[in-house]
């Protein structure tokens, strides 16, 4: 029997009175030889100096985490405890190799003579340069980009109506999990804010287990069988002659699949339209994407389709916009994430589900198995069961993020698949690549993976193992301890998984039911539920995007698959591509699926308040210090993120003489990077200022709201606002009033509408 409770064999010895990992062992080395040479005492007084710094705390959490400690961080959670076994102490003393022999100098290797050739002698370089070269490991296939952050999640009742799944059991009861958001394209070293799918990956460390919900930014997927899913990711990735395009899809060979694949164009509406580049994470839906089953106690079988909803709204980037951000900060999101955790804006969703009885299995316009398709709100409601919040950042990006191993067939008591075709491969595919990504099948044993149950296999051996096991590996057996039981027979312990019970019937075939044979009905149905603004982007979107085909039947087999969503789509960007406007084919009855959907609508998505909302403050010398601070101080009081940017760093002097600090020069900076602009009276010098025009005319072009008060009427001239009074989402006081609570409320409002479209 194999049992695991606590940290492998080789970690350090708890202390007895915290628990924790002890503190390594101080060692001061060898005296300082103050005759060996100029290089060598600059190394010595390198040395004296490291072994000067005050000792550390051996579970050091690193700066941002002490200084959430100072702001009265949330209790630890079980996870976060069950990781200070696995936590090394901050190293102290002479550095080692990795078999503990002390070393005498890490900048030099070991020569014959001062200048003669290396020694294969030197086994510490050997060492160094091995762990060098082998310290990276195969990226994901998909979604290699990303970042992670740990938090809870509670429900707010019990479902225990519908599921036995431990963790919607009781009201308010805190379960741990770790959240990672990706892009699926492009590799790690590729930008943030690319057009692309996000993916929306929790693992739920439950008490009977981990559950992983694996799902993405959007509802619904490119193809229905998992045996396309090579084909799809073929098409999609970089081209085979040059590893071109990075992080894009506007290339030939993915428009290619997708005009041959009809399935993929519901798919396609989404990804052409803002959700493909959203604000931020924290301001992003996620969904499971397919049908699952929700089990009770007593057996019985419920339908589930599992939405996330930002609490701060549904918030999205122009196309403009995403691109020059990925120039000023290709980490855009990765640092908002990370920044928005560690200043105690801890970022929330709200878990809801849609729940089909069985018996309405078949009562749908549309397959339920079908993951191209979605359920709309207006047939079944969303019901709001449970909220998340993400409040803890990882300590090492590639032991944590990195090695997280997610899979959908991570399922716990109470959850159960459904027969969709796309996620049954996807249950066999998922842990075939983490075989080969985490290097054996052990990468359940690392500490992020782990569950917080006890473990109890009779798995031995294989590369990276941790454990050193005892007695022995097979069942049942009666000798060196005995081996861990079943709990099968009669009625299942409360904890225990029983695969859902169902009668299928039928004989071994390569064919698709009938029932997944529409492709565009629910895509007409996304496009008409889009405001002007959003179908607009949408076109240009697949203007973009065609117009970088170059196989010009590429280009017309897909404008004309978007004739079957719609004509005048389709039109469109066939004259924007340049090519025939295709003649609208006499369509098959479509089923009765609903013509408009308002939940599909950014509109619809907005939150409440502009919490965390990033607010640029232009400033210079003569600047109304006053009025400056006085919209700082609303805005901040608001929980906005309020910085005040000048054309240097330091201070600038207002009106009155005083200094205003400057939290960074306008050179370093850019209006992609914020969610609003304000303006304060004497802004208007900036109008001579380039870098402050341009900041301001791409918020102007992006349709951000700004805030003008006095002369910076000058600045927003010179920027291209000619006329702030009747501006869609530009405030300004009344003629000869001043900023008073009225106008401060007035800028948080437009605030709170993120964009103006009509701008």
């Amino acid at each position: 029997m194999t049992t695991n409770p606590g940290p492998p064999e080789g970690r350090p010895p708890a202390s007895p009175a915290t628990g924790s990992p002890a503190p390594a062992t101080h060692n001061p080395g060898p005296p300082v030889d103050t005759d060996r040479g100029t290089a060598d005492r600059e190394t010595a007084e390198r040395e004296t100096a490291v072994r000067d710094v005050p000792e550390r705390d051996a579970a050091d959490r690193g700066t941002a985490d002490r200084d959430a400690d100072e702001r009265g961080t949330p209790e630890r959670d079980a996870k976060d405890l069950a990781l200070d076994a696995h936590r090394a102490p901050h190293p102290r003393g002479a550095l080692t190799t990795d078999q503990g022999v002390a070393v005498d100098d890490t900048d030099n290797s070991l020569h014959l003579g001062e200048r003669g050739p290396t020694l294969l002698a030197d086994f510490q370089l050997r060492e160094k340069l091995t762990r060098f070269d082998h310290e990276r490991i195969p990226e994901r296939v998909v979604h290699a980009r990303g970042a992670g952050a740990y938090g809870f999640f509670e429900p707010y009742e019990s479902l225990a109506e519908y599921t036995c799944a431990d963790f919607l059991q009781e009201p308010g009861r805190r379960t741990p999990v770790f959240v990672r958001f990706s892009t699926v394209q492009g590799p790690r070293g590729s930008a943030d804010t690319v057009r692309d799918v996000r993916g929306f990956a929790t693992k739920f460390y439950t008490r009977h287990g981990n559950y992983d919900l694996v799902g993405n930014n959007m509802p619904v997927f490119f193809i229905q069988d998992a045996a396309k899913f090579p084909d799809f990711v073929h098409a999609v990735k970089p081209e085979p002659p040059n590893e071109i395009p990075t992080g894009a899809s506007a290339h030939d060979t993915f428009w290619d699949f997708c005009s041959l694949q009809p399935e993929s164009t519901h798919m396609l509406m989404w990804v052409m339209s803002d959700r493909a580049i959203p604000r931020s994470y924290r301001m992003m839906q996620g969904f499971g994407v397919h049908t699952f089953r929700l089990v009770n106690a007593e057996g019985r079988g419920t339908f589930v389709k599992f939405h996330w909803r930002p609490k701060l709204g549904v918030a999205c980037q122009v196309w403009d916009e995403a691109q020059l951000a990925a120039g000023r900060d290709p980490d855009f999101h990765r640092r908002d994430l990370w920044e928005a955790i560690a200043s105690g804006a801890y970022p929330e969703w709200e878990l809801g589900v849609q729940l089909i009885p069985e018996e309405h299995e078949f009562a749908f316009p549309f397959d339920l198995l079908d993951p191209t398709k979605l359920v709309p709100e207006e047939l079944v409601p969303v019901r709001p069961v449970g909220r998340m919040v993400l409040d803890r950042n990882p300590q090492n990006f590639f032991a944590e993020t990195e090695q997280v191993a997610f899979h959908t067939a991570n399922i716990v008591p109470g959850i159960d698949f459904t027969n969709d075709p796309l996620l049954q491969g996807r249950n066999f595919s998922y842990l075939d690549t983490q075989l080969l990504r985490l290097g054996g099948p052990n990468f359940a044993q690392l500490p992020v993976n782990r569950p917080l149950t006890e473990v109890r296999t009779n798995h031995r051996d294989g590369q990276g193992q941790q454990l050193i096991q005892p007695g022995t590996s097979y069942s049942p057996n009666s000798v060196g301890g005995g081996c861990p039981f079943t709990m099968g027979g009669g009625r299942l312990a409360e904890g225990v998984f029983e695969h859902y019970q169902e009668r299928v019937d039928g004989q071994a075939i390569r064919r698709r039911s009938a029932s997944f044979a529409d492709h565009y009905s629910q895509a007409a149905m996304f496009w008409h539920s889009m405001a002007d603004w959003e179908q607009e982007h949408i076109t240009a979107a697949f203007a973009f995007e065609l117009g970088h085909v170059g196989d010009r039947a590429v280009r017309r087999r897909m404008v004309g698959n978007l004739v079957r969503v719609d004509a005048e789509l389709a039109a469109e960007v066939a004259r924007r591509i340049g090519e025939p406007v295709p003649e609208q084919e006499a369509a098959a009855p479509a089923p009765e699926v609903p013509r408009i959907s308002p939940a599909l609508s950014l509109a619809a998505l907005g939150g409440s308040g502009i919490s965390t909302r990033s607010v640029a403050v232009l400033a210079c010398d003569g600047v109304d210090g006053a009025q400056l601070s006085a919209g700082r101080d609303w805005l901040a009081a608001q929980d906005a993120a309020v910085a005040v940017l000048a054309p240097h760093g330091g201070e600038v002097s207002d009106r009155a003489g005083d200094g205003v600090p400057v939290d960074r020069a306008l050179s370093a900076t850019a209006s992609v990077l914020h969610d609003a602009v304000l303006l304060p009276d004497g802004t208007g010098a900036l109008a001579e200022d380039p870098d402050a025009v341009r900041f301001v005319a791409e918020a102007l072009r992006h349709g951000k709201p700004i805030a003008v008060l006095g002369s910076g009427r000058e600045l927003a001239r010179a920027a291209g606002l000619a006329d702030p009074q009747d501006t869609p989402g530009v405030a300004v006081p009344a003629p000869d009033g001043q900023a008073d609570a009225d106008f401060w409320r007035h800028v948080t409002h437009l605030i709170e509408q993120h964009r103006f479209p009509q701008r």
